[in-house]
């Protein structure tokens, strides 16, 4: 069940990084704001039938934001990047486009973690005590069976000498993001690792900033999930995989 465990701590510790400040954005802020908005098929609703009525609170070229309709759009999020539609109710973009690329970056990380997370979570739950046993290792799950978290305990189970390789690995993985980073200039792709063995992102620019949208959308549920993991077993003490059966173990209602 190491194996599990493995790959959500590496993708933890290199998504840490993500809050050390950087300054190697400065390129890329400008590639970024030239970027043309031609991507975008162009709406020619109001040459045809004009421009829609004022919303309340709404000002004359005031543009409201995407997710929230009733709330002025932040002035940083355009559209530009993959998953921007204009939602940050708590200012956490930044006053200027660096810093908005580097939320934006950490963002990436962290819900690639996230997506890690939300599968080995209830894999880890669901076959650590057999892969164990058949290895002749002591299970890692809590007494009640939960994955070892903050929350849940467990965590001292776990050699030392395992957080201090898998920090180590997370710090080459990252220093050699940063190395590609440098290298790329103002073309670097933000969170772009060079890890793509099976060739799924496209050549295509307009095709690029779809697979981009999609993993951020798909990170940001899986963030979502993997705090309601954390939630429902603080607070009922029973695994998610026994909690929500007919999600992870659909076979055993037939």
């Amino acid at each position: 069940m190491k194996v599990f465990k493995t790959g959500i701590i590496l993708a933890s510790s290199s998504s840490v990084v993500a809050f050390v400040p950087n300054t190697n954005y400065g390129s890329l802020s400008q590639t970024v704001m030239k970027m043309s908005l031609d991507d975008e098929p162009e709406n020619k609703s109001e040459e045809l039938w004009g421009k829609p009525p004022l919303k309340d609170g709404e000002k004359p070229g005031m543009e409201m934001s995407q997710a929230l309709p009733f709330a002025a759009r932040p002035k940083l999020l355009d559209g530009t990047l993959p998953g921007d539609v204009g939602f940050d109710p708590l200012g956490f973009a930044g006053e200027d486009m660096d810093s908005l690329l580097y939320m934006h970056e950490a963002e990436i990380k962290h819900g690639r973690l996230a997506m890690l997370a939300v599968v080995g979570w209830p894999l880890a739950e669901l076959l650590d005590k057999k892969l164990a046993a058949m290895a002749g290792f002591p299970d890692l799950l809590t007494k009640t069976g939960e994955s070892p978290s903050l929350l849940n305990g467990g965590l001292e189970k776990i050699n030392p000498a395992y957080w201090v390789l898998i920090v180590g690995i997370s710090g080459l993985i990252e220093e050699a993001a940063d190395i590609k980073k440098k290298e790329d200039g103002k073309n670097y792709i933000i969170g772009d690792c060079g890890f793509d063995p099976l060739g799924l992102f496209p050549v295509e620019r307009l095709q690029k900033k779809v697979m981009q949208t999609k993993e951020i959308k798909h990170g940001r549920i899986a963030m979502m999930a993997v705090v309601g993991f954390a939630v429902q077993e603080a607070l009922y003490r029973i695994p998610v995989v026994a909690e929500t059966p007919f999600f992870f173990q659909p076979l055993k209602l037939f």
